[in-house]
């Protein structure tokens, strides 16, 4: 019988639906049926903030093709979300994939990174 450690949540238990619940605070700034969008606590940008859908995916590429239409939701959000927060001038996207991909909560969010000059590679 596999078990699994006390301390581990399982992919209904991230901190990202413990949010969406609302058992933890979080600045929001946007949200609908199927999504919602708050600040991250630990931003990379002045503004930085994360999309997530309310339905469980872990990770893109574990996203099914009846996930499409939410994922396109997902994207036009992204555009709500940058309008609300006047980043006019551009900001940048980031989907983390997986641990190497830098993904360290298992449930989709893109990042909006806006408010500078963004660089490329990032740094």
């Amino acid at each position: 019988m596999d078990v699994e450690p006390a301390n581990a949540m399982s992919q209904s238990e991230t901190l990202f639906s413990k949010i969406i619940r609302r058992e933890i605070p979080a600045d929001i700034v946007y949200e609908d049926d199927l999504a919602i969008a708050f600040r991250d606590i630990t931003p990379q940008a002045p503004t930085h903030i994360l999309v997530i859908p309310k339905k469980p995916i872990p990770r893109v590429s574990e996203a099914e093709a009846d996930d499409q239409a939410l994922l396109g939701h997902l994207l036009l959000t992204v555009k709500k979300v940058a309008e609300q927060e006047s980043l006019a001038q551009g900001y940048r996207v980031v989907i983390n994939n997986g641990s190497d991909g830098g993904q360290t909560v298992d449930h989709l969010h893109l990042h909006i990174l806006g408010g500078r000059q963004m660089k490329w590679p990032p740094g």
